[in-house]
């Protein structure tokens, strides 16, 4: 049975069915997703999100299919929508359950028949096959409903849209408009009828909240009619390129293959395991990591912290070369980029942590599988022309001081993670040293240093370690705050701010730390006290004038509370991995039991990207986001 299984009693109930959220992708950047009611709640959801340009820019094509089952002549709408105060049709009330075994399936029962519908992306293509398959003999119509758009976008009834069909048999292609690819339907219909017609004002609620536009119109072009029996399924399968029906049942014992490879007893760790696969995709011939579902693409900073989980912790070693590869190879003036924009161009070189990160990764890559030779001959010399540019002085200011610590930028720029702007204007400025950017500097130059001792350079290893050292005496006299027996959050000159924020569990964290270990408790003591939840660390603590409890509102009301208390449940990390260090207290069992609570019931088997600062700590942004599911696969 799976894990992951929910019966009538939360399926029948659109509070908590309309807040559950399933995902499957196709390890492009493409994916198919929406509640498990069936009803899009977000304009992210929709059956074929086709990564058009890979992985970055993505298309809504097929927005959702309305299903209306036939028994005796009676009808018995399955679909479920959301239009401006009424919810219609109700198909929800015939939903007895939905599971994931491997991908998403609904059992729906209706006029004594049981229809059993399932959905899966084909891995490499923007190809999405339903099926359905029935107990008894019965008729479905399924009628598909088209946005295309881009998915930041929404769609409005217009008349420059080219309804017209391309038909044979058992196949029908539809070319909306220009600029965006054909998409072919290959079915087993025994009918279509051809319609040309807008279903008009969908709500999308979480947009609404989010002070989005959230009405949409989508376009029906025609109606599929199937005769249902036992052993006899209705397929659909939605692509950019052709496939016939008949292909389906290969293309699903391939995906059910490909998911068996998440194995383990651990049931947290398989299921987060299959999760992590979600995130891995290609960018050109070598791969990448999507940041988050269903908004994110793949960024620097995210990736960097993201790879030992989602890689090294699941035994995909040749994914994690393939990734560290792709990043170096967009090293510039000592940079690794942040943003890939969505649309190609220039790569943003905008943080300063995403290539310090990269150490880490590094390190951890070469801790997990000895892998010395791809580090020395591919990797190694550009690690030492990253800690040259910094030296020297990179973009945004970037350089290191006389003390050996590293300058990020001004009060214009925001470099690390904790990046949200309002109105142009810094919500947590953090220019000068931030605590966690001088961690992983040290750490940076201590790897270096350990791979040029081990790489025969003599001269190379003194340099760094006497750079290193230099930067540990005066990290640990700048940064440590005696009176609250904790870390400054950053140092600007003759500022200190003593803001208690969970960076100073980063610099606990990392490969090599600087910081005694009798501080090194103090610090982890004060974080749990303030900032520990059951699902992750506040970005802030509840008792600092800033602090902000909900991440809800318009963009700015959010972008605002981002980091001013926001839980961020990747954060568990560095937390559990530093506690293990110093306190020698293995609590990750315990300390992820709510976590892990979650992830099999109101997660769909995913991690999102942030939870609200205060009690009962409603999940936020992103529902699926890889940093939170690599850091507690790392963990575990």
């Amino acid at each position: 049975m799976s894990e992951i299984l929910f019966d009538r009693s939360i399926c029948g109930n659109p509070a908590e069915s309309l807040k559950r959220e399933w995902l499957e992708t196709n390890g492009l950047g493409g994916f198919s997703s929406s509640t498990i009611a069936g009803a899009n709640t977000r304009r992210y959801h929709g059956l074929l999100m086709a990564a058009t340009e890979p992985p970055a820019v993505r298309n809504l094509l097929l927005s959702k299919l309305e299903e209306t089952l036939i028994v005796g002549g009676e009808r018995f709408e399955l679909s479920t929508n959301l239009y401006p105060g009424a919810v219609h049709p109700e198909g929800y009330r015939h939903l007895s359950e939905f599971r994931l075994e491997p991908f998403p399936i609904w059992t729906y029962q209706a006029g004594g028949v049981t229809v059993e519908k399932r959905v899966f992306m084909v891995q490499g293509e923007n190809t999405v096959v339903i099926e359905y398959e029935t107990d008894a003999d019965c008729r479905l119509e399924l009628r598909p409903l088209i946005a295309f758009r881009g998915y930041h976008s929404l769609t409005h009834a217009n008349s420059s849209l080219n309804g017209h069909l391309n038909q044979s048999d058992g196949l029908f292609s539809i070319h909306p408009y220009g600029d965006l690819p054909e998409l072919y339907v290959a079915h087993n219909a025994r009918s279509l009828e051809r319609r040309g017609h807008w279903y008009y004002h969908f709500e999308y609620p979480i947009e609404r909240e989010r002070g989005l536009d959230f009405e949409e119109d989508l376009f029906c072009p025609c109606v599929l009619e199937f005769d249902l029996a036992p052993h006899k399924p209705a397929t659909v399968m939605a692509s950019t390129v052709t496939h016939s029906p008949s292909e389906a049942a290969s293309l699903k014992a391939n995906e059910i293959d490909r998911h068996a490879a998440s194995s383990g007893s651990d049931s947290l760790f398989k299921t987060l395991s299959a999760a992590a696969a979600q995130f891995i995709v290609r960018r050109g011939k070598l791969y990448t990591v999507i940041a988050g579902y269903p908004w994110f693409t793949d960024w620097g900073r995210d990736t960097m912290i993201a790879l030992p989980g989602l890689t090294l912790a699941t035994g995909r070693f040749d994914v994690a070369r393939d990734i560290l590869l792709a990043f170096a190879e967009c090293l510039d003036r000592g940079m690794l980029p942040n943003v890939f924009p969505d649309a190609g161009g220039t790569p943003e070189y905008n943080t300063v942590d995403a290539t310090l990160w990269f150490f880490e990764a590094i390190r951890q890559y070469l801790e997990r599988t000895n892998d010395t030779e791809f580090v020395r001959t591919r990797i190694y010399d550009r690690l030492k022309d990253i800690i040259q540019w910094h030296l020297r002085g990179t973009r945004y200011g970037i350089h290191v001081d006389t003390d050996g610590l590293l300058i990020a930028g001004d009060s214009n720029t925001q470099l690390t993670w904790m990046d949200a702007r309002v109105d142009g204007r810094a919500v947590t400025p953090r220019s000068g040293k931030p605590v966690e950017i001088q961690a992983l500097w040290y750490n940076a130059v201590k790897f270096t240093a350990r791979l040029a001792g081990d790489y025969g350079e003599e001269d190379v290893r003194v340099f760094h370690e006497e750079l290193a050292e230099r930067a540990a005496a005066s990290f640990n006299n700048a940064f440590w705050n005696e009176e609250a027996g904790c870390l400054y959050d950053a140092v600007d000159g003759d500022m200190r701010d003593s803001s208690m924020r969970p960076n100073q569990a980063i610099a606990l964290s990392l490969g090599y730390c600087a910081i005694p270990e009798a501080r090194a408790r103090l610090i982890l003591a004060a974080v749990e006290r303030h900032l520990l939840t059951p699902v992750g660390l506040r970005t802030l603590a509840p008792f600092e004038p800033g602090y902000r409890g909900q991440c809800t509102g318009s963009v700015p009301d959010r972008d605002g509370a981002y980091h001013q208390g926001t839980v961020w449940p990747w954060l568990l990390g560095p937390f559990l991995a530093a506690d293990l260090r110093f306190n020698g207290k293995n609590r990750v069992r315990e300390l992820l039991e709510p976590l892990h609570g979650f992830v099999l019931s109101r997660g769909t088997g995913q991690i999102p990207e942030i939870f609200d600062g205060d009690a009962p700590h409603e999940p936020r942004g992103c529902f699926a986001q890889a940093w939170s599911v690599a850091e507690i696969l790392r963990l575990l």
